[in-house]
Parts: C-alpha cells; structure tokens; sequence
C-alpha cells in the first residue's frame, strides 16, 4: 500500500505565525508589531500597484511616460511607489547589508509621493530595530509569501491586519484602560446602530476597527462605501499612525485630526470643534484618570445642561463628549464602558439620572466577560439615541420607545 504523501502547502495561519515569530528577541512587542505591519503595508501597497500598472499597460503599452505619471495610480485609489520603494525591490535586496536603511528610505519615499499618507509611516525605524540582517531577510521572505493569488480571501488584507493586531495586543500589557477591541464587539455595535450613511466619529479611535468594520456593515448590506465619511481621534501618536495605515492600505478615505505627529487628547484639544455627526462608535479608555486639570474645562459647552465630569474618572466625560458630537434630531452612538459607569456615584449619578430624564439612552447591554485579549474586565455597550421615535428608518420600521431603555444582561452568555 502507498505511503500517503504529506500535502507541502503552508496554510495562511502558518505564514502569519512565522511572520510573527522572525522578530522574536529583536525588540519589544510593540516595535515588532510596528516592524511587521509596516512591511506588510510596503507588500500590499505594492501588490495594488503593480496590478494598477498592469492595467496601465494592457491599456496604453509599456510606455514609461504612462508607467510612471502618478495620476494613473492615485486616480485608482492606489499609492505610486517609486522603483526603490516597491516589494519586488526589498525582496532582491533583503540579503544586502544595509536592508534596513533601504527600508526606512522606501518609507519616507512612499510618505512623500502620497501627501495622503502624511504622519503614516514609520520614520527612521528599522535601522534603529537592531535587527540582524538574516532577522530582517527571514522576516520579508515570509511576508513575500502572503499571496493574493494563493489566498483567495475576499478580504485578504483584513484577515492578515487583524491577525497582527490581535496576537500582538494578547502579548502587550497596556494602560489607562487601553485595550485592542474583539472583532466580535466592535461588529455587534455596527449592526445595533446601523452606519448606512453620514459621518461615523470615533473620539479614541486606535488603530482604526471601529471604521473598518463600519465599512464591512456597508458592503455585507450591499450599500454605498462612498455615502460615508470616516472621522476620528487618536491620543497616542503610534497608535494613530497604525489607524492610518490600517485604512490607507483598505483605501479608506479619512479626517483624524491635523495633528499628525503629537499627542492630541479629544478632551483637551478636540480636533473636530462643532462637528456633528450622524453616528459615534466607540471604545474609550476605561475609568482614565486625571484626563483634565482640577480647574480645566469646568465650563466646557460639551458638558451644557449637564455637571461637569469629575476629573478622577473620565467615564462620563466620554458620554457627554460622545452626546455633545451626535446629530441632535437623529444621531445615535455604541460605545463600551467599565460596567462600574452604570453605578457610580456623585456627580456621576447625577450625570446618569439627567441622561435618563432628557431620554438619551436607548439601551445598556452588559457583554459577556473575557471578551478582550488582555483583561476579563465586565464592559458594557451603551447605545445612546437622540431619535426614539416609531419612524422608518434604513428599511425597518421602528415603534415608539421614548421614555424606555433596553437592558440585557449577558454575562453569562
């Protein structure tokens, strides 16, 4: 009887783990996520233009004057890489001595072509990784199999961003009550909400899920990317700069703020000033303390109506600023809390009864726990709804709930 033969063929999952491993040692976990994301934005970035350059071809002939003129790749939507800064380029010289420098130079190169990647991309990074160059090679030849042509995944890049952010987020530790959203969240507060159209804002916006998965709501119900407009906050400046990959790369078109570089705190130095908008998703930090001066922003316009936040906790400020920003005749907002905000108390408490008397609050669903990869934290999804009235609204035809709230209790789901 033949022996059978063992299939050869690596799985994603495989590639991904080794992609994952190649820098283990060489730095901290957030410098290795930083390494590995960026080499995969150069892979994709670079898989979308030479596809565009084909076309370019198949239409007009190898003619340079065509070939090299940007306006056929940004016209796509596709970011134009010069020679230097494309894959095909880093993989012929992943073994050359000074790889890492030949990386850093694609990037700033890849950052000055596109002015719309402004604050993106990593500067002057891997020669300062201390990375050996065979770390560097292993690391750009297993990402150089992450093969559009071999993984038919109809959302290839998606797959491959969240792998890395969630198997990087299990191996960190953050603070302030930072942590990588679940999937999972993050996609039941756009089904709950239902972001067809308008502006989405998220006030702590991270590496930028709360708009992916608003747009992947959009396609599974067969709408219109283009009816939306992506607008957000970041404090962080590293973390900001993986949300602008992380939607650059998807051709997602957005407003962060126009502070590319700096720390920039949506209570301090809202970016947005006046803005409404028609939707907030949203997963803030966590009971952030001392997030205002003692006497700072006492007489905040976003606080009109009600007291103003205490500055031990930032919970209530993150609704009041979340309410301040809604569409005031039908904006609605999701957003997760420490399940602590449903039963604090002073000016806290008194916060919650002037939400539930100006009737804001459509539901409270208290989520199972261990759900987020670094803490079994108890959080709470917090609908608010500045329209409860029996309307129709995107296809559904929704009764009368002024004066009501929803409350589920899923702990133990």
């Amino acid at each position: 009887m033949a022996k059978k033969v063992a299939s050869k063929d690596v799985t994603l999952e495989q590639i991904l783990f080794n992609c994952r491993n190649a820098l283990r040692g060489a730095g901290g976990t957030e410098k290795n996520r930083d390494a590995v994301i960026g080499l995969v934005f150069i892979k994709f970035a670079s898989d979308k233009f030479e596809k565009r350059r084909q076309e370019i071809i198949d239409e007009k002939g190898n003619i340079p004057v065509f070939l090299e003129n940007k306006h056929f790749y940004t016209a796509e939507n596709v970011f134009y890489l010069e020679e230097h800064c494309r894959w095909s380029f880093l993989v012929q010289e992943s073994s050359s001595n000074d790889i890492a420098i030949k990386i850093d130079t694609a990037m700033a190169t890849i950052e000055k072509d596109n002015p719309s990647l402004e604050g993106a991309l990593l500067s002057n990074f891997y020669a300062g990784l201390g990375a050996e160059i065979r770390t560097l090679k292993n690391l750009i030849d297993e990402i150089n199999k992450i093969d559009q042509n071999k993984f038919h995944e109809e959302d290839l890049i998606g797959r491959v961003y969240e792998y890395f952010m969630q198997s990087y987020a299990v191996m960190s530790t953050k603070e302030e009550g930072e942590f990588y959203t679940p999937p999972s969240a993050v996609k039941l507060i756009a089904e709950l909400i239902e972001p067809y159209s308008g502006r989405v804002y998220d006030p702590a916006c991270g590496s930028g899920g709360m708009f992916v998965q608003s747009m992947k709501f959009i396609e599974q119900h067969h709408g219109n990317k283009k009816n939306i407009s992506i607008i957000g906050q970041e404090k962080n400046p590293d973390t900001r700069r993986l949300a602008k990959m992380n939607l650059a790369i998807r051709g997602i078109s957005y407003n962060l703020g126009n502070k590319p570089y700096g720390e920039s705190s949506s209570f301090t130095d809202d970016q947005h000033k006046d803005m409404k908008v028609d939707y907030v998703m949203a997963n803030p930090p966590f009971n952030l303390k001392d997030w205002r001066g003692e006497h700072e922003l006492e007489k905040d316009p976003r606080w009109q109506g009600y007291k103003t936040p205490p500055v031990s906790n930032a919970n209530y400020a993150w609704i009041l600023h979340i309410l301040s920003k809604l569409d005031i005749t039908d904006g609605i907002a999701g957003f997760l809390l420490a399940n602590g905000a449903l039963n604090a108390d002073g000016v806290e408490y008194e916060i919650r009864k002037q939400l539930i008397e100006n009737d804001k609050v459509e539901a409270i669903i208290v989520l199972p726990r261990d759900m987020f990869y670094t803490t079994d934290i108890s959080v709470t999804l917090w609908i608010l709804n500045n329209n409860k009235k029996g309307d129709l609204k995107n296809g559904h035809q929704y009764r009368n709930r002024q004066h009501e709230i929803l409350f589920c209790d899923l702990r133990r789901w």
